[in-house]
C-alpha cells in the first residue's frame, strides 16, 4: 500500500468452516482489516496468517489463471485471487463452491468435477504444431492453453447440477464441443455418443448461470447449445463457438 492509499476499514468476513469428523458445518466471523486494492483472497490468508491457521483454501496464481481459488462470495461464483473486498459491504460471505463435496472449509473435491469429463478429454495435453514450425531455442516442445482454467464456477452456479448428481455439467460439455471443433484424433461419434447421454446435452435447462460465471469466456452455454443442434441434425462437426 502506497503513501497515498486510504487507510485500511475493517470488514466483518463471515467464513464457513468444515472439518472432517465435525458433527456439522457452520460460519465463523473475523474482522478484518481492507484496502482499496484487498482482493478477498489477501482477506483469507490475512485471516490464516493472524487469526486461524487452520483455516483451508486453495490458491496458487493470483492472477486468475489457475482457477484454484473458486469459491462463492455473497451467494455468487468468483475468484477469489481477482474479487476486490472494498466493494463488497460491511459483511462479506465466504463458503466453497457449490455442487462438489466440500472436503474441508472452503476446499473441495476437484476429481468430482474432473471425473464427469469423457475419457478423451486430458487434464494433460500435448500441443500439435504446423509441420513446418520449429520451437524456439531452449524450448523443447510447444504448450497448448485452453481458455477453460477448470475452476468448477460453472457447475457450481448451474442449476440443474444443484438437482441432479448424474448430470456430468456445463465444462464437461463444453470440453466436448470443443473437441468436435478440433478433433485432435477423437472419434466425434463417441464424443456425441457420450453428449447425447440423458444426463448429457439435453439435460441442460438453459438458465446460461454457466456462462455468467465463467471467468474464461468459455461460453459454456452457447457451447452446449451447439452440442444440441448436431445432436438434432445428425452432425458429426459442430459450429464454431467463438468469443462475444
Amino acid at each position: 500500500m502506497s503513501a497515498a492509499d486510504p487507510l485500511p476499514t475493517t470488514r466483518r468476513f463471515r467464513v464457513y468452516r468444515y472439518k472432517r469428523g465435525d458433527p456439522g458445518w457452520r460460519f465463523d466471523p473475523f474482522e478484518v482489516p481492507v484496502g482499496p486494492r484487498t482482493t478477498v483472497l489477501d482477506a483469507l490468508r490475512w485471516i490464516q496468517l493472524h487469526r486461524d491457521r487452520t483455516l483451508a483454501l486453495r490458491h496458487s496464481c493470483f492472477h486468475a489463471s489457475c482457477g484454484t481459488c473458486g469459491m462463492q462470495v455473497n451467494g455468487r461464483e468468483a475468484l477469489a485471487c481477482v474479487t476486490l473486498a472494498d466493494p463488497l459491504g460491511s459483511t462479506i460471505t465466504v463458503e466453497p463452491l457449490a455442487n462438489i463435496p466440500v472436503l474441508t472449509d472452503l476446499v473441495v473435491d476437484m476429481g468430482q468435477v474432473f471425473a464427469r469429463f469423457p475419457d478423451e478429454i486430458g487434464t494433460v495435453r500435448m500441443s500439435e504444431k504446423p509441420s513446418r514450425a520449429s520451437p524456439p531455442d531452449g524450448i523443447d516442445t510447444y504448450e497448448r492453453f485452453e481458455d477453460c482454467i477448470e475452476c468448477g464456477l460453472c457447475l457450481s452456479a448451474c442449476p440443474v447440477s444443484a438437482t441432479s448428481d448424474a448430470y456430468v455439467g456445463p465444462a464437461a460439455l463444453a470440453a466436448a464441443q470443443r473437441l468436435l471443433e478440433e478433433p485432435r484424433g477423437v472419434d466425434p461419434e463417441r464424443i456425441l455418443d457420450w453428449a447425447g447421454d440423458p444426463a448429457g446435452a439435453w439435460r441442460c435447462h438453459v438458465a446460461f448461470e454457466c456462462t455468467e460465471a465463467c471467468p474464461s469466456n468459455v461460453r459454456p452455454a452457447e457451447r452446449i447449445m451447439a452440442l444440441r443442434g448436431a445432436l438434432a441434425a445428425g452432425r458429426r462437426t459442430v459450429a464454431t463457438v467463438t468469443p462475444g
